[in-house]
C-alpha cells in the first residue's frame, strides 16, 4: 500500500491465480466498510451464527498535518486489511467487502502520481563506490516491506539497509541492497544519510479552463521533460488532481480555432503535432491543453 497526492491509498490486490491489480480507496471508504461489517457481524449487533470479532480500524484523527496522518496510516491499514482477510469464509463473501476490493473502471484508469514519473534504467554499482567508507555512503533504513510491480523496482524487507545511488524525483529513489539495484518510493524508508541536494528542472504546462461563462488560464508546474508526451490516462489523472470535483474533458484547439476533444491514446500524437506548429516559452510544453466540463457540449458550438 502507498499514498497518492489526493490522499487516496493505493492498494495492490493479488488474486489466487497470481494476477495483480490496483485499487484506490480513501480512509472514509475504510470507515464506511468497517461500520457496515460491525453492524452486520459484530458481537453487539450481529445475528448468530454469523458473529465475529473484527480487527480494530485505525481511529480518525482530526488534528495534525494531513499528509503525515495519511502516511502514518499506511502500515496500520495494511495490518487491518491482512487481519480482515483472515476472517471466516462467510464474512469474506459479504457483498460490501467484495465490492470494496473490486477494481472499478475508474481504478483501472488511474495511475499513482509517483508511478507516472520517468524511471531510469537500473544499473550495476560502480566499483569506485565500494571504496567509500560505509559511514560516508548515502543510505536509508527500510520502514516497511516493499514489493515492486516492475523489474526495475527494488524489493526489500523492513529493517534492511539500502545504499542510495540517485534521486529519481521527489517521490522515488534509486538504491541497492546486496547485489540488487532498483528504484523505490521514498515514503517506505527512513533516510540516515541523504544524497547531495539536487534541484529538479521544472517544466510548465499551459491550460485553458473553459468554465461555462469564462475561460481561466492556469500554468501547471511539473518535474518532467518538456519533450515527453504522456499517455492519455496520465494526462487525464494529472488534470483531475488540478481540478478536483470537476468532471473534466481534455481538448486541443486546431489551426482553425476549433476545439477537438481527446478520447484516448490515439489522439495524443495529434496533440504533439499541433503543438509543434506553435512557438512557446522556454521550459513550457509545446502543446497547450483546453479543459472543459465533460457534459458541456455548447463549448464546441462557440468555435464552430
Amino acid at each position: 500500500m502507498s499514498l497518492i497526492q489526493s490522499k487516496a491509498f493505493v492498494i495492490e490486490v493479488k488474486t489466487k491465480g497470481g494476477s495483480k491489480y490496483i485499487i484506490y480507496r480513501r480512509y472514509s471508504q475504510f470507515l464506511t466498510l468497517h461500520t457496515k461489517l460491525e453492524e452486520n457481524y459484530g458481537p453487539e449487533k450481529g445475528v448468530a451464527p454469523y458473529i465475529c470479532s473484527l480487527p480494530p480500524l485505525p481511529a480518525k484523527i482530526y488534528v495534525g498535518n494531513k499528509k503525515d496522518i495519511a502516511e502514518g496510516r499506511i502500515p496500520l491499514l495494511s495490518t487491518y486489511m491482512k487481519a480482515l482477510l483472515k476472517s471466516p469464509t462467510w464474512l469474506l463473501l459479504d457483498e460490501d467487502l467484495r465490492i470494496f476490493f473490486y477494481q472499478t473502471t475508474f481504478d483501472s484508469e488511474r495511475i499513482p502520481r509517483a508511478l507516472r514519473r520517468l524511471r531510469p534504467p537500473t544499473r550495476k554499482i560502480k566499483k569506485s563506490s565500494q571504496h567509500i567508507s560505509e559511514m560516508e555512503r548515502p543510505r536509508a533504513e527500510a520502514l516497511f516491506d516493499f514489493e515492486g510491480n516492475a523489474a526495475q523496482e527494488l524489493n526489500f524487507k523492513s529493517g534492511e539497509l539500502i545504499y542510495l545511488l540517485s534521486r529519481v524525483n521527489r517521490d522515488w529513489l534509486e538504491g541497492s541492497v546486496a547485489d540488487r539495484v532498483g528504484i523505490f518510493p521514498q515514503s517506505f524508508v527512513r533516510i540516515i544519510k541523504d544524497l547531495p541536494e539536487e534541484k529538479f528542472p521544472v517544466s510548465w504546462l499551459r491550460c485553458y479552463f473553459h468554465d461555462f461563462d469564462r475561460c481561466h488560464i492556469r500554468d501547471i508546474s511539473l518535474e518532467e521533460d518538456v519533450k515527453k508526451l504522456p499517455t492519455y490516462n496520465e494526462l487525464l489523472e494529472l488534470i483531475r488532481t488540478q481540478f478536483p470535483g470537476t468532471d473534466v474533458a481534455l481538448n486541443i484547439k486546431d489551426a482553425d480555432g476549433d476545439l477537438i476533444r481527446l478520447l484516448d491514446n490515439s489522439d495524443m500524437e495529434l496533440l504533439y503535432t499541433i503543438g509543434k506548429r506553435k512557438t512557446h516559452k522556454e521550459n513550457f510544453f509545446s502543446w497547450e491543453l483546453h479543459i472543459t466540463h465533460s457534459m458541456d457540449l455548447d463549448v464546441y458550438k462557440q468555435y464552430a
